[in-house]
């Protein structure tokens, strides 16, 4: 089995290969690659991957190429974890958004909408030499934001799923709460990529008990406090949010904080500076302990499962994935990407069915929805018009005097990656 890693320079890729590592029962891996543009990057993360391979007696072989169609060419799976425009990018996305008092974030919002249209066109351009190189292969997209991302390669027509690692973290901190298994742990976990609920914690399975009233009764404090909302929203609510919605529920609180520290991605640009210098050690044959606070817990499993179940049949039989709605949700369109529960085999992710929906989530997944619809058309097609669009119909811009400045303010900042602009 061969398993292609674009972005495979990444800090992150660690985390990847050392679930590849520990989990090669599940996914037996030949080979694997690892392409990157960034050439010094690529050999110190390709050095390492090889030493934890060794470490771990894994015999799979690893190598590194900066040459793409070499890199898909014959892979069974495409991990895509890739950042176009990099970290001085991201600081951009978390920055000029505040100036109109507006949450300044990666994923969602006006940065949100920048890194789309940044990432769209460049994924594509990957995901059509993947399907000249190899048309059966899967396209596994962990590349932020997953939802418009993995949207604009299943509408044309790509053998892909989306992956983020939002629910796998909650499914471990849920476990180790109630003092069992992971694989015991089974989420009502429905919303869009980066916009989610628990709705029920249940043990066993599908069917099992629900226990998410006792996990908010007994851990509502610490719940809360991880996810840096009230307790008392928890409580009214009965469900667990994603952290992604204090940037919704508590928006202004959000923009004082990012108004008075610096910002994430200076945070990572920093500790990507430590990683990599830890890397080029010829002794480091494990991930460091300073790439669990990189981000993507989990990421590695994650991956593993949704690989093995898509190439093999293993894996998970259920998995929280992003992928077609296919009127699982009535009230979005069929061709809207929603994050849930799915059956996960060889022929793709068949959502699970989900219970009614509340009108305050199935509202705001609405109108996200339309964002992300927007968001797409002018990843594709471009135009001011389309942007100003996408950022009037955003929750977290809504106004059009916003719109207006937010949309000059996203153009000239990322006009070197804008062919349109």
């Amino acid at each position: 089995m061969k398993l292609t890693v674009v972005g495979g320079g990444s800090t992150y890729t660690p985390e990847l290969i050392d679930g590849f590592a520990r989990l090669r029962d599940t996914l037996p891996i030949e080979e694997l690659v690892l392409t990157d543009p960034a050439t010094d990057r690529l050999e110190l993360v390709g050095g390492l991957a090889r030493r934890v391979f060794a470490r771990q007696a894994h015999d799979g072989r690893i190598t590194t190429t900066t040459d793409l169609d070499a890199a898909v060419d014959g892979a069974d799976a495409v991990l895509l974890q890739l950042r176009v425009g990099g970290q001085a990018a991201r600081q951009q996305d978390e920055t000029w958004p505040l100036e109109c008092g507006c949450v300044g974030q990666e994923t969602t919002g006006a940065g949100g909408l920048a890194k789309a249209l940044r990432t769209v066109p460049v994924v594509l351009d990957i995901a059509e030499r993947v399907r000249r190189a190899n048309p059966g292969a899967w396209i596994i997209d962990f590349t932020n934001p997953v939802g418009i991302v993995t949207r604009a390669l299943l509408q044309e027509g790509h053998r892909a799923v989306g992956l983020c690692n939002v629910a796998i973290g909650l499914q471990r901190k849920f476990a180790a709460l109630l003092g069992v298994r992971p694989a015991e742990v089974h989420l009502d976990h429905v919303g869009l990529n980066h916009l989610t609920w628990e709705t029920g914690v249940r043990l066993g399975g599908p069917e099992g008990a629900d226990v998410l009233p006792k996990l908010l009764a007994e851990h509502g404090d610490a719940l809360a406090g991880d996810l840096r909302l009230p307790r008392v929203l928890l409580d009214r609510l009965g469900v667990v949010p994603s952290y992604y919605l204090r940037y919704f529920y508590a928006h202004d609180a959000v923009v004082r904080e990012m108004r008075t520290k610096p910002s994430r991605a200076a945070e990572v640009a920093e500790m990507e500076r430590q990683l990599l210098a830890l890397y080029a050690d010829p002794a480091l044959d494990e991930k460091p302990e300073l790439l669990s606070k990189r981000g993507g817990a989990y990421y590695s499993e994650a991956a593993v499962d949704l690989a093995a179940a898509l190439l093999t049949g293993a894996g998970s039989p259920f998995q929280v994935v992003n992928t077609l709605n296919r009127g699982t949700l009535p009230f979005l369109p069929d061709d809207a990407v929603i994050e849930v529960q799915a059956a996960v085999g060889r022929d793709g992710a068949a959502p699970l069915p989900v219970p009614h929906l509340d009108p305050l989530y199935a509202g705001l997944m609405a109108q996200v929805t339309a964002y992300e619809d927007l968001a797409l058309g002018a990843a594709l097609h471009g135009g001011r018009d389309r942007v100003f669009r996408a950022l009037l119909a955003h929750p977290l811009v809504g106004q059009f005097e916003y719109a207006e400045k937010l949309t000059d303010e996203l153009i000239a900042h990322n006009r070197e990656h804008l062919a349109w602009a």
